[in-house]
């Protein structure tokens, strides 16, 4: 079956008119077939309907027009005929409508005011032009007046009258002293519309005698000057505040007419002390975003293309800190007509039907009339193929004097709309555009495209056929175009041959044939291949190919994706590519190109270049330094410099690089001038002004670069002036009423001469203003104040010195400074994707309301609060931002089932603009975490008692509780699955009808809507019979693990040594051990011993700075661990206190002290065996203290020191703190008490220092509280 497909192709351009109705025809853009047929006048060209001129110049009233046969031309002027050929002052163009008025040889340009209408005509039809109003441009000049000064006292209101004379157009008005100087406006000072210079209060600086209003008349370019006004301010003590008073517009209310898709201006001028601040709202709606803007100082507001919703009451309000006052503008928007569907040319059969169609809309509505040839459609002829409905007129069974211009006019009065569309009747028999026997040529297997472009009317049917008694072609192997083209999708060999087109209407029938070839592809059957070669060797590569023998392939080689080396080591032939002497530079991927007319194919391969393997024999090394410098030929601007080379050491010299020092600028620094081939020992050097030269030789090889050679002798350049400019000038302006010119200054040998300075000009772009420079220091940047907010100016730098200035600079574009941006973006819409993410659309805001360098947008949003707690909090606003001028964003990260809000802003290179209103949605329900815990309590024989806490984070309304439940016997092997339902609302449950001395695993998860949330574990065993051995303890609460577990282990740690406890439960006595290395790392554990059953260890001789994993096991219980910690040990200190004990001096007097005690000792046991007593000894028996005791009362034993394992409680010789912080309950070895408090520390070694208390600063001394040895210090103030 044949298939069609309407898509264009490259052959023919399509559609010269696009038409409106179905049978209307398709015109193409073929040269000879536009000659040869028929077509109405066209209005190509003509001037705008209020056409001011400049009286000064010749008139040139534009009347352009196609047709065929070419239109005649002709005119009216005030609605009569306009005879050209009676007035010798007006000629129209050959060839052309339009009419020149010679004004420049005697004419006056206000003889020739009036309404004119162009008329092209030809046998088909008559087009006509808008009704051209010619008005002659007016600047008269200012009435003379006499100008009283105006005597104000200080802070009264004042406003200065132009009055600027009525020209046309209207001119450009603005304020300027004896200086040309624009004065300076605020929000106290400012220009209203209407060019008056308004004063809200006058201070004393507003004295002056220079207040001068211009108007500008831009047809003209000439500039009217008002009398120079003078103004001065009396002054009084004290100042009297006022409230604010309207200055304009006047009384409380106001109206104001406006055009759709014009600009609305709104001025509120107030009078007040304090300075009065404006603002506007629109009663009963808002402001349109990203159309509304304040100007002059928020006095002004603009909406630029209004529309009929921009119509209501307006209200302004001034206020200051007495009070305030408003005025009401009430807008209407009425619309000139403008266009809903305008009509279109028709190019029809004979016999065929079709429509044309003119709809306008406007305020009020327009009224639509027609015209045929450009006289009214109830006047002119009649044509029973027309009916006139309305704004349709409707063609049915048309011939060829149907053909005429129809003109459609729609009006109200603000204005009129006025278009032409042509009716073309054409009966051609078929043409075809395609010349004949054409040759396509195309490689097997890819499409062929044979056209056959053509025209006739009616439409002709195509038809194509193969070969020249061949049948008609059908069927899935071709495509028929709309356009004529017969497409085949995959070409084969047999398809080359004769094609024949055949186009067929009602009128007649024509042929065309063209011809296709089908060609062999080109195949590259040898390809390059992989190369490994050492350096200065020789490489080939080959490419061998196969093609079609009818086409003439190039064979192209690149490296690298780029062209060969321009060096004649690279040989190319015919099927090879052979490179020779191959260097480092040589190494990268050679690629073999062949095209033909018709196809490309390519194949690459790398080279690799290995090193050579080295001679021995031969040592290579750095050149000698060259020497003998010596300068010749000395000029201005040149000098010679030759010199003698050092010795090569094997390596042939390949270059010289030559080097110079500034002495007089840069003295010691030295700076590349040239480079030339090694085989050159003289060169001529290019010298800069004023600067004094001296030169040095470096010589190179393969090797390396040789010493520089000794300097030679100086020279000194005369002074000129700067060769060059600064480089790099930048305007970025800092504030926004400022230009920040910036530039990179010359260096000193740059300056070519004393005195360097720079002139810096500026002027602002598109502005026909002229060129401000000054003449500054040799610094780097300029300020230019009081310019306009971000707009863009021409910048120019040019250096000069004492002798004169540098060439021309060019200029550079830069901005004056940013201020934030001006409107929000507009609306923003949330489109919630799932329960964590959102999108966020909005509209870009006007470039021109941004006043600066749009850098993106930005989103705040927030949490407000959370739908399933329905609890606000504290509210934490989050930022994303998104560069450029994007439209939309997404927001992650959210929390399900919660109210947000959020807002967007634009951003600038100074800040953030103002926020867009608060846009409020919701995020979906998802699934909640796990429930916040599981407590098993209460085991009975066959029940325990669950209960459980809600989940932390609901995300959404919780339906319900999954509980899921197991037996595990002895050998960890789980038992059948039961699954149990419970309602949201319930939070404890009792399990009943288990089995006795069973364990239990227990999954526990919360349900919303969406599905489950992760559960949480927990394992619990039921008591055993009466019967059994072991029995729960009494009144346990808490069900005990079968088997034993460690858990929260906790670190304390110091630089180097930590504190490890933990939490127990299991069978008693245990005993425990620590296991510890370094995170990270995949070294064995280092196993420490716990000594007895206590439940923290120290780890000493840890590394500073350094991070520990650790763990607790339990021996004899099946390997039992805890889960690993990790902690790191704190930093090295710079210095540590020295400890004295291990002072060299300390224990030399140590010692000393301790023969003393010695020889002591041994006279007093003299004297004793002597029967005398020591008098020390007498009156330590007469005064015993008895805390000092060496047996305890009751025992014997030691009172100082309680063996860890006992578990027993302290005796009575046992030493307490006063405020017996010490129990049975508390351990001497327990954590808890110690703490990481100001009162009790852990030393290096790990013994505690401090009381457990920490009340007393000093104590008796008590028995040691480990058993570590006392350190030398404490037995010396026990001595003491």
């Amino acid at each position: 079956m044949m298939k069609k497909m309407s898509i264009p192709t490259s052959k023919i351009s399509l559609v010269l008119f696009l038409c409106q109705i179905i049978s209307a025809l398709d015109v193409p853009l073929d040269s000879k077939l536009l000659e040869d047929l028929s077509q109405p006048p066209t209005i190509t060209q003509q001037s705008p309907k209020d056409y001011i001129v400049d009286p000064r110049e010749n008139i040139v009233i534009q009347c352009e027009a196609k047709g065929k046969p070419p239109p005649s031309f002709s005119w009216t002027r005030n609605g009569t005929h306009f005879d050209i050929d009676k007035d010798a002052q007006v000629t129209m163009k050959p060839n052309s409508g339009t009419l020149v008025i010679n004004i420049m040889n005697g004419g006056k340009a206000e003889a020739y005011e009036g309404v004119y209408q162009c008329t092209a005509r030809n046998e088909r039809g008559a087009a006509i032009s808008n009704n051209i109003v010619i008005r002659p441009s007016r600047s008269p000049l200012w009435t003379k007046e006499k100008l009283e000064p105006n005597h104000v006292r200080e802070g009264d209101s004042l406003v200065l009258h132009c009055r600027p004379p009525v020209g046309l157009p209207p001119p450009i008005i603005f304020w300027m002293d004896n200086a040309f100087q624009r004065l300076p406006q605020s929000e106290r000072v400012s220009q209203g519309l209407n060019g008056d210079l308004y004063f809200s209060n006058v201070q004393p600086e507003d004295t002056r005698e220079d207040y001068i209003c211009y108007a500008r008349f831009n047809h003209t370019q000439t500039i009217q000057q008002k009398q120079p006004i003078s103004v001065k301010v009396l002054s009084t003590k004290p100042v009297t505040e006022r409230q604010p008073v309207l200055l304009t517009p006047t009384g409380s209310t106001s109206t104001k007419v406006e055009l759709r898709g014009n600009v609305l201006l709104l001025e509120c001028i107030a009078a007040g002390l304090p300075t009065p601040v404006i603002r506007w709202i629109k009663e009963g709606g808002e402001l349109p975003a990203n159309r509304t803007f304040f100007e002059n100082f928020k006095k002004t507001l603009k909406i630029i293309d209004v529309s009929e919703a921009d119509s209501g009451n307006y209200k302004c309000i001034a206020r200051n800190t007495l009070g305030s006052v408003h005025h009401v503008i009430s807008v209407t928007v009425k619309a000139a007509p403008y266009w809903i569907t305008a009509p279109r040319n028709l190019v029809l059969s004979p016999g065929e039907d079709g429509t044309l169609i003119c709809r306008a809309n406007g305020n009020p509505k327009p009224s639509i009339s027609w015209l045929a040839n450009g006289v009214p459609i109830a006047i002119a002829p009649e044509d029973p193929s027309r009916k006139v409905d309305g704004d349709t007129i409707i063609f049915s069974h048309v011939q060829e004097r149907s053909s005429a211009v129809y003109q459609c006019n729609a009006s109200n009065e603000y204005g009129y709309l006025l278009a032409n569309a042509f009716v073309n009747v054409l009966a051609e028999p078929p043409r075809i555009l395609t010349p004949a026997n054409k040759l396509y040529q195309v490689i097997a297997d890819s499409p062929a495209l044979l056209d056959c472009a053509y025209f006739g009317s009616p439409k002709p049917e195509i038809e194509w056929f193969k070969g020249v008694k061949g049948s008609i072609l059908r069927g899935n192997e071709y495509v028929f175009h709309d356009n004529g083209t017969l497409e085949i999708p995959v070409a084969q060999k047999n398809s080359a041959g004769t094609y024949t087109c055949v186009a067929r209407n009602e009128l007649g029938k024509i042929q065309n044939e063209v011809q296709l070839e089908v060609k062999d592809p080109t195949m590259i059957i040898k390809q390059p291949e992989y190369k490994v070669i050492q350096r200065y060797g020789q490489v080939s590569f080959e490419c061998i190919i196969k093609h079609d023998s009818t086409l003439l392939p190039t064979v192209t080689w690149l490296k690298d994706n780029d062209e060969l080396p321009d060096d004649e080591r690279f040989l190319v032939g015919k099927d090879n590519l052979t490179i020779m002497n191959v260097t480092d530079k040589d190494d990268g991927t050679y690629t073999c190109i062949v095209n033909t007319t018709l196809d490309s194919v390519s194949a690459s391969a790398v080279l690799t270049v290995v090193a050579a393997p080295p001679t021995p024999a031969i040592i290579y090394a750095r050149p000698n330094p060259p020497f003998d410098l010596e300068l010749t030929g000395q000029l201005e601007r040149s000098i010679d410099l030759s010199w003698i080379p050092g010795d090569e050491n094997n390596s042939p010299i390949t270059s010289f690089v030559i080097e110079y020092e500034d002495a007089l600028h840069e003295p010691g620094v030295w700076h590349y001038q040239t480079e030339v081939p090694g085989t050159q020992t003289t060169v001529q050097l290019k010298l800069s002004p004023y600067v004094n030269y001296s030169f040095r030789v470096i010589a190179v090889n393969k090797i390396g670069r040789s010493q520089p050679s000794e300097p030679s002798e100086q020279y000194l350049t005369k002074s000129a002036s700067p060769d060059e400019n600064p480089a790099n000038v930048q305007g970025i302006g800092s504030e926004p009423d400022n230009l920040v010119i910036t530039w990179e200054p010359l260096k000193g040998f740059q300056s070519n001469g004393p005195g360097l300075q720079y002139k810096v000009s500026w002027r602002q772009k598109d502005v026909d203003d002229e060129w401000t420079s000054v003449i500054v220091a040799n610094v780097s940047k300029y300020i230019v104040s009081g310019t306009p907010t971000f707009v863009p100016y021409e910048v120019k730098v040019q250096a000069l010195n004492d002798l004169g200035y540098a060439p021309e600079p060019s200029e550079v574009i830069g901005h004056s400074g940013e201020d934030l941006p001006m409107v929000a973006p507009g609306n923003v819409q949330v489109h919630v994707i799932n329960s964590t993410l959102a999108k966020v659309h909005w509209d870009p805001v006007p470039l021109k309301s941004v006043r600066g360098h749009l850098q993106g947008y930005k989103i705040y949003y927030w949490k407000v609060q959370s739908l399933s707690r329905r609890s606000r909090r504290h509210v934490e606003k989050k930022i994303l931002t998104f560069r450029g001028n994007k439209t939309f964003g997404m927001l992650p990260g959210l929390e399900p089932y919660s109210s947000y809000k959020l807002n967007v802003r634009v951003v600038n290179g100074k800040g953030e603009g103002p926020a867009s209103p608060d846009k409020a949605f919701k995020t979906p329900e998802g699934v909640p975490s796990s429930p916040s815990f599981l407590k098993i309590t209460n085991p009975t024989l066959d029940s325990l008692t669950l209960e459980w806490g809600s989940p932390t984070h609901p995300n959404g309304v919780l339906t319900s509780y999954t509980l899921k439940f197991q037996p595990i016997n002895n050998t960890h092997e789980l038992g059948p699955l039961i699954e149990i339902r419970i309602p949201a609302n319930e939070s404890s449950l009792i399990l009943k009808n288990l089995n006795y001395s069973t364990r239990y695993k227990f999954y526990f998860n919360a349900q919303t809507s969406v599905g489950s949330g992760s559960q949480i574990t927990e394992e619990a065993v039921t008591i055993m019979d009466e019967a059994g051995i072991l029995r729960p303890a009494v009144g346990a609460g808490k069900v005990q693990p079968l088997y034993p577990r460690i858990r929260n282990v906790t670190t304390a740690a110091a630089e180097t040594y930590a504190n490890i406890s933990w939490e127990y439960e299991g069978p008693d006595h245990a005993n425990f051990y620590v296991e510890y290395g370094v995170a990270g790392s995949k070294e064995d554990w280092k196993k420490e011993i716990v000594n007895g059953s206590r439940s923290f260890f120290v780890l000493k001789g840890l590394t500073p700075g350094t991070a520990y994993k650790v763990r607790v096991g339990a021996e004899g219980l099946s390997g039992f661990r805890s889960a690993e910690d990790v902690f790191e040990t704190g930093p090295a200190m710079a210095s540590r206190q020295v400890d004295i004990a291990t002072q060299g001096w300390f224990i030399g007097l140590m010692c000393a002290v301790a023969l003393l005690i010695l020889i002591l000792l041994i006279v007093c046991f003299i004297r004793r065996n002597k029967g005398g007593k020591y008098p020390v000894k007498e009156k330590e028996d007469a005064h015993a203290d008895p805390e000092i005791q060496p047996m305890k009362e009751d025992d014997g034993t030691f009172g100082e020191y309680s063996d860890a394992e006992d578990h027993k409680p302290l005796k009575k010789g046992s030493r307490t703190p006063s405020d017996r912080t010490v129990k049975k309950e508390d351990s001497d070895d327990s954590l808890v008490d110690y703490g990481e408090g100001v009162n009790g520390q852990f030393n290096e070694d790990g013994s505690f220092i401090g009381q457990y208390s920490g009340k007393k600063e000093k104590e008796p001394a008590e028995g040691n509280e480990s058993s570590e040895a006392p350190s030398p210090v404490n037995a010396m103030n026990s001595f003491v």
